[in-house]
């Protein structure tokens, strides 16, 4: 059966079916192919795009910017003091506004609910890069890049190291389950998943085929892993005393060569950046020597290591941003 996810906001991998997910992942791999053979394809030629960038960050800005341009597309960037959303215009008037002006409205915030409201308002298709809960664009990438390493996703088991409660543990939780994988949350008991969303995910995997695990003991969640992933353990806009209980507690499941040494030979280890393996960042140095560390959530043997894919996963960021948009705002079907 066709798939048309034209005029579809992209909010949640949640409001996808596999299908549709296995879509995107397809289109974002045609257009990762025609951009390494010099294939220019402005598909989207002269139209615009708005992007609304509460937290920073390198990979999503870049992505979304060059993706954009590769599809013929301008982008507009605001930052947040270039716009007053929330501030003096309410979320719902700043969607019908930009909704006026451009094509498709990319945010990258707070609360997931404030996405929600804009997709909600818009009349244009709103895509998430990035909220507390959720982040289905790193989901997307991640996914392309296991296929392309292992050559399926079903069965491949995926090991999350660390902070499991908010958007990346969220988002690879439903991913797996609505890909038919194999993921294993490996944290304390505190910072599992919440138990709603877990019921949720646990629905989506007995239509699927997929498993989904938790466990506190790494020697455990690691047996038998194809990939083993983690993220920073302090997420940008918590205040710096949350290093301290965070190191506590985290240290145990950082990701070394020990860790590594639990998975299969084959394992690969992922990471959606950035990543602080070394003291070479300011965050790093301040908190690695505050705390009398060389590494944090992953050591630079492992992070530089042959079983590391990371910079493979971040390429795959604009591919399977491209996908998305090209998609939803044309159509296009693989080919």
């Amino acid at each position: 059966m066709a798939i048309n996810l034209k005029g579809r906001s992209f909010l949640t991998l949640e409001d996808f079916t596999p299908a549709e997910i296995r879509y995107l992942l397809d289109l974002g791999h045609d257009l990762k192919a025609k951009r390494r053979a010099g294939i220019c394809d402005p598909t989207l030629q002269g139209k615009h795009i708005v992007l609304l960038f509460e937290k920073t960050s390198t990979r999503t800005r870049c992505s979304f910017e060059v993706a954009a341009a590769d599809l013929g597309m301008h982008p507009v960037y605001l930052d947040p003091s270039g716009s007053q959303i929330g501030k003096k215009e309410s979320i719902a008037d700043t969607a019908r506004v930009l909704s006026r002006m451009f094509d498709g409205i990319e945010y990258r915030g707070f609360g997931q609910s404030i996405v929600e409201e804009l997709a909600q308002y818009a009349s244009v298709p709103v895509w998430n890069g990035l909220t507390n809960e959720f982040h289905p664009t790193q989901i997307l990438a991640d996914m392309l890049t296991i296929r392309e390493h292992f050559g399926k996703l079903e069965g491949i088991k995926l090991v999350y190291m660390g902070d499991a409660r908010y958007n990346m543990g969220n988002s690879l939780m439903i991913g797996c389950a609505k890909l038919g994988m194999h993921f294993v949350a490996c944290a304390p008991l505190e910072f599992f998943p919440d138990e709603k969303l877990i019921d949720q995910a646990q629905e989506i995997a007995a239509e699927t085929g997929a498993v989904l695990e938790f466990w506190t003991e790494p020697e455990t969640a690691l047996r038998d892993a194809d990939v083993v992933y983690t993220d920073i353990w302090v997420s940008m806009g918590e205040p710096p005393e949350a290093w301290a209980e965070r190191i506590d507690a985290m240290l145990p499941y950082q990701v070394n060569a020990k860790a590594m040494s639990y998975a299969k030979p084959t394992a690969v280890f992922m990471h959606c950046l950035p990543a602080f393996h070394d003291l070479k960042t300011t965050i790093g140095k301040e908190v690695g020597e505050k705390y009398g560390l060389d590494a944090l959530e992953v050591t630079n043997e492992v992070f530089e290591g042959p079983q590391s894919i990371v910079f493979d996963e971040a390429e795959n960021r604009m591919h399977t941003i491209k996908a998305v948009m090209a998609a939803t705002l044309a159509g296009l079907d693989t080919h």
